[in-house]
């Protein structure tokens, strides 16, 4: 029953009288009211469902749209209206309902859309939205008002709408080459002209704003459509056509004479109620008896154990996805329109509608999946084009290997997203097979352009295969969809189309390896993190920080005469001491444990005077508990106090200074491991070790799961999968992965098929591989049993080299096994050395086992076995316990330091010639105590430079200077900041062997690091600040703000920051500022000194060629020559870049050149990678007499194609 109100608005409208539609006076406040009860129907779609059951479009709101098109009010409301009823199921509900009730409105609201698709396959309907729409668009952007656009695009949503409602196929029923309801809305889309207007907003450059709703609407006109199938329309049946049809014509013949002939062998249609029953000998059933038969002896070929058994239902969840993808071959006069519409689109369209889109995808300007249109264009047009006359100029836009990496990002996160989101599983799983539809068509249209006889184009072919293949993702891919294939979420038909891709990528690649002869891939390597354990435990922190009780008994009476002077002296200042860590996070009431172990530091470092200030200062800052005693508190209770601070077990955290210099080199390498998880390599490629990669069972078991339907496949299929099956049995030898029962099943339906004849191939492999089991069942008999499991290599090998020869191979790489004499000699070299004090005893042991060679991992496990150790821990190598310094360490580390301190590495000279051996933080530590160094900065390796200072020009050591007060201005940044880099430089001391970076070694490894362009922009900024400061005459800091993505990138950078740091660029005040700013007190002169560090040396070498090649009898009078020389020649490149960017005048220009004279060589046109390689190659050319940086060309390689699989 319809609602009265909403049959009353309805009933307000109008009429149809004959051919004639009658409005009423409230037509339009009627139309607006249907839009209000839209808006506020409940979730069963209740008011969307009474429209469709009254047939609201059909009869009232079509008619009023073509004959009251003038009332331009009610036409805008009227297609309101419709592009809200019309709107997908999908849509209006969520997602496919799961509960029956709300399935059944979900399907009554479908069965109304597919009414409306009915409705609207007239001429007359898509006349007047063409026409309008015309009128719309002939309208120029300062005259098209908002409600234009707006109806605009209603109108494509609309035209959208109506092409997406899915055919009813109970319904329909019709064949191919007959007109479908979609046909016919096709047709009368060509007739009112819509197309043509569509073609012209795709191609235009002014409507790029409508780009998404034109490709969208492509789609779903060519949804049912097969491009090769229609690049052929109107050319005749080409003789590959004709002799696939008589080939199937051929199998159909061939079995229905196989089943002719099995009926003429069987009895007459006469049933004989006696034909006795039968005892089949050797086949036992259910009980011990043989097998009783009760049908006749010509039935007895069908038999089965199953017979007469209800078969069991396979769950819902269990079962195959459905193919949901129908192709059809439409009417004639449809495929010719299409074919001739999907011909000016490419001429015209094509490569300005894609990258519109593209970049609409990537500025996040579209909806969500939006790409997916995107990638079944690319893959529709692109077949279209490759199966009609294959030009690649008209698909170029798509042609790159941008397009490559995008495919391939989008193919990874649906398939990232089909694992996770498992309810969701099928729509990604949809997506991903356009995807992968998409990337076959580029693997397709670059192996085509292999074979086109212009050169130009075979080259680019060339490179792109270069990149394809040189990058490990790419060839990762298809392993990675083979193993996590799901039957139950992807169909057949992707497993087929992921089949062929794969065939096709492997063939381009086989023949890509055997022209080159050798290839060079990259590589990456995971290493995992390695988690730094932080030890709190008492037991093992006091054995790292004190020594016994017998040494620290030993150490107190020193330290209390000191005490006892030091109680008695008022002069002692608390002030001076912080006992706590403001900047630290932890709470300063949870910093008294640090505190303390502060104090027992200061103890054992020999430090009386700093642990009794540390105490009265904790003692004023913690009152609470009288922990660091009380306020009136005796100077012999406060020494008392002290001595049990020393001898304490504190808790501690394990820090790297407390550690030895053997682990201190662990863990500089575990946090190189932390930092660099991914390790990226290059190696030579084999393309025998990557087939060995498919050789596993998952590939196996879908390659047998698509050849079950080996009847429905296309001969191509076919082909592609004995073609990898055959490289895994005969070129790898590894035959046995077939070795399994559902494999013999289905050669075994091969073999007795009727029309076997018509797959060969498929005989042929089937007789190669059954021939290779008996051969190998002769000889192993338990290859029988090896039937029912599926295999791996490990498995296959012992089957063929036989059992147990994995463990010997294994055994040869295990360690030799123990002899009695051996333990004998190991248990008295244990005892015997085992409290030595000062030595190693597992070292002791491999020095004087001479038996069979032994590794120190072995010798621990083994004495653990024997029962001689508790664990392996008690072996764990441990940094020196010794603490105390005596008078003669000391006086030796003042001797080495003399002698050393005027090298570039004094710390690593002392360690390597110190008696006592000490971790690196002791002796720095000693070192600050004894006052021999002011800072730990001064101990740091020191900078070679790669220049005399007398080669430098002046310039540069004006600049030198300029970077060296930078420096001294860092050391007056925050205490926390200057530790952060005090430890970032000392981890790059021990890593790297360099201290401090200059200014120029970082921007050369920055340029290395691919952050040319964020440099070039930074010279540039500070060229221009220069010029504007010497013509305003005053100066103000001036921000850097970045507007690219890659500025931005790299201002985050670390190292990157670093350079600014020592170019004196200030970073930004913590709360007040966001960008790095140029401070004010740099004058031009220093900013374009600093601009000119920032150059690269190949620059400076083109500069300044001749410089190198000089008479050594006139170097003195050449060096004024040569700083004048650079000096102009720096002048002239920062003059280019700012033309470059548009910033230098005309005089400029005119008067460095004069001076200069700058030639640059002629360069060689180069092929491009790539768009960025492009934008560089054209830039160069723009200005080639300045010097410009050229790009560095790759090396190309003449590659000969071959068209053997």
């Amino acid at each position: 029953m319809m609602n009265c109100e909403l049959l009353a608005t309805c009933s307000a409208l109008g009429y149809l009288e004959g051919d004639t539609y009658h409005k009423e006076p409230d037509c339009l406040e009627s139309v607006k009211d249907l839009i209000r009860y839209l808006r506020h129907e409940d979730e069963t779609r209740d008011v969307r469902q009474q429209l469709g059951a009254a047939q609201i479009l059909q009869s009232d709101l079509l008619p009023i749209l073509t004959q009251h098109r003038q009332d331009k009010p009610l036409f805008d409301a009227v297609i309101r209206l419709m592009v809200n009823l019309t709107q997908p199921a999908l849509l209006c509900f969520g997602s496919l309902p799961k509960e029956p009730s709300f399935r059944h409105h979900f399907l009554q609201v479908l069965t109304y859309l597919q009414a409306y698709k009915v409705a609207f396959a007239s001429e007359k309907a898509f006349g007047v939205l063409s026409e309008t729409l015309y009128e719309l668009l002939q309208l120029g952007w300062e005259e098209r008002q908002e409600e234009d656009n707006l109806l605009i695009e209603r109108i494509l949503l609309l035209v959208r709408n109506i092409l997406h409602v899915p055919a009813d196929l109970d319904q329909e029923k019709k064949i191919d080459d007959d007109a479908s309801v979609h046909d016919q809305l096709l047709w009368a889309i060509h007739l009112s002209g819509l197309d043509d207007l569509l073609l012209f907003l795709a191609s235009s450059s002014a409507e790029q704003q409508w780009s998404l709703h034109v490709l969208e609407i492509v789609s779903l006109m060519f949804r049912d459509q097969n491009p090769e199938q229609l690049a052929g329309v109107g050319q005749g049946r080409l003789a590959q056509e004709r002799s696939a049809d008589i080939a199937e014509l051929e199998v159909l013949r061939q079995r229905e004479m196989a089943e002719k002939k099995t009926r003429a062998l069987q009895r007459g249609n006469r049933h004989s109620r006696f034909g006795g029953s039968y005892i089949v000998q050797g086949l036992k059933s259910i009980g011990e008896r043989d097998v009783i038969f009760h049908k006749g002896l010509h039935n007895l070929r069908n038999y089965s154990s199953d017979l007469g058994k209800q078969p069991q239902k396979l769950p819902k969840r269990r079962q195959a996805a459905r193919e949901l993808s129908i192709q059809r071959r439409s009417a004639l006069n449809v495929r010719l329109f299409l074919r001739d519409f999907c011909s000016e689109f490419l001429e015209n369209c094509y490569n300005r509608l894609m990258g519109s889109v593209k970049d609409h995808l990537l500025r996040e300007k579209a909806q969500q999946h939006d790409e997916t249109y995107y990638m079944w264009a690319l893959a529709f047009f692109m077949a279209f084009n490759r199966a009609a006359s294959f030009r690649p100029g008209l698909v170029s836009e798509t042609l790159s290997v941008r397009t490559f990496h995008f495919i391939e990002q989008n193919l990874t996160n649906y398939y990232e997203m089909m694992l996770t989101d498992r309810k969701e599983a099928a729509s990604w799983a949809r997506r991903m097979h356009l995807a992968l539809k998409a990337y076959q068509e580029l693997l397709a249209t670059v192996n085509e352009m292999d074979m086109s006889p212009d050169e130009a184009v075979r080259e680019s072919s060339r490179i792109i295969k270069n990149n394809i293949f040189y990058v490990m993702e790419y060839r990762e891919l298809f392993l990675a969809l083979f193993r996590k294939f799901d039957e139950r979420c992807q169909p057949r038909s992707f497993l087929r189309d992921l089949v062929e891709t794969t065939h096709l990528f492997l063939k381009m690649l086989e023949r890509f390896c055997r022209s080159r002869g050798n290839l060079v891939v990259q590589n990456k390597q995971k290493k995992r993190k390695k988690k730094k354990k932080k030890i709190l435990d008492q037991a093992i922190v006091s054995g790292n920080v004190s020594s016994s009780p017998e040494e620290l008994e030993a150490v107190w009476p020193a330290l209390a005469e000191q005490l006892q002077c030091y109680t008695q002296n008022p002069e002692l200042s608390v002030d001076s001491v912080v006992p706590f860590d403001a900047a630290s996070e932890v709470p300063v009431e949870e910093q008294r444990a640090e505190a303390m172990v502060r104090i027992q530091d200061c103890l054992l470092a020999g430090q009386a005077p700093q642990a009794l200030t540390l105490l009265r200062s904790a003692r004023e800052v913690w009152p609470e508990g009288d922990v660091f005693g009380s306020q009136d508190i005796s100077p012999q209770e406060e020494i008392e106090l002290l001595k049990q601070i020393l001898s304490a077990p504190l808790p501690r955290q394990q820090g790297p200074e407390e550690r030895g210099a053997e682990e201190e080199e662990e863990e500089e390498e575990e946090e190189e491991e932390e930092l660099q998880v991914v390790q990226v390599s290059e190696k030579e490629f084999n393309f025998l070790d990557y087939l060995k990669r498919f050789a596993c069972s998952t590939v196996v078991r879908a390659y047998v799961l698509l050849l079950r339907s080996y009847q429905q496949n296309s001969a191509h299929t076919n082909h592609c999968i004995v073609k990898m099956l055959h490289r895994l049995a005969h070129d790898l030898k590894m035959e046995a992965l077939l070795f399994q029962l559902s494999v013999f099943c289905l050669f075994n339906h091969l073999l007795s098929d009727p029309a076997a004849g018509a797959y060969k191939e498929l005989v042929t492999f089937a007789k190669y591989i059954l021939a290779k089991f008996f051969a190998l069942a002769a000889v192993n008999q338990k290859a029988f049993v090896e039937l029912l499991f599926w295999k791996n290599t490990a498995v296959v090998r012992e089957m063929t080299e036989g059992y147990g020869s994995l463990d010997d191979r294994s055994s040869s790489r295990r360690a030799p096994a123990w002899s009695p004499e051996e333990e004998a000699r190991l248990r008295e070299l244990y005892l015997t050395h085992k409290d030595v004090e000062g030595q190693d005893v597992v070292e002791v042991i491999l020095v004087h086992l001479n038996t069979v060679p032994r590794t120190r991992k072995q010798i621990i496990h083994h004495l653990v076995q024997l029962g001689l150790a508790d664990s392996v821990k008690d072996f764990q190598r441990k940094g020196t316990h010794i603490v105390l310094w005596t008078e003669d360490q000391e006086l030796e580390l003042q001797r080495l330091f003399e002698e050393f301190r005027d090298s570039d590495d004094v710390l690593g000279h002392i360690m390597k010639n110190i008696t006592a051996k000490r971790s690196r933080a002791r002796i720095v530590d000693k070192l600050l105590a004894l006052g021999l160094v002011a800072e730990r900065r001064e101990l740091y390796k020191k900078r070679r430079k790669k220049l005399a200072s007398s080669s430098l020009p002046n310039g540069a050591e004006s600049l030198k200077d300029f970077c060296q007060e930078n420096l001294e201005e860092e050391e007056n940044l925050p205490e926390e900041e200057s530790e952060e880099e005090g430890e970032g430089s000392s981890e790059t001391e021990q890593v790297q062997g360099s201290s401090v970076l200059s200014a120029e070694n970082l921007g050369q490894s920055l340029h290395q690091e691919g952050f040319s362009t964020p440099l070039l922009w930074l010279q540039n900024c500070l060229i221009r600040v220069a010029d504007d400061r010497e013509e305003d005459g005053c100066s103000q800091a001036v921000p850097l703000v970045p507007l690219t993505e890659e500025n931005e990138e790299a201002m985050e950078n670390e190292q990157f920051q670093q350079l600014l740091r020592k170019l004196g660029v200030r970073p930004p005040a913590s709360g007040q500022e966001t960008f790095w700013r140029i401070p004010a007190k740099l004058s031009p002169t220093q900013l374009r000194r600093v601009a000119a560090s920032l150059s690269q040396p190949e620059e400076e070498q083109k500069l300044q060629p001749e410089l190198q090649t000089e008479v050594p009898g006139e170097q003195d009078s050449a060096e004024e020559h040569r700083k004048e020389y650079r000096a102009q020649a720096l002048r002239a490149l920062f003059l280019a870049r700012k033309k470059k960017a548009g910033l230098a005048s005309p005089e400029e220009e005119d008067t460095v050149v004069s001076k200069e004279q700058l030639k640059a060589a002629p360069k060689k046109r180069q092929l491009l990678d790539s768009d960025e390689e492009q934008e560089e190659d054209e830039g160069r050319n723009r200005a080639p007499e300045l010097g410009a940086p050229g790009i560095q060309k790759k090396k190309r390689f003449q590659i000969e194609d071959d068209e053997d699989d």
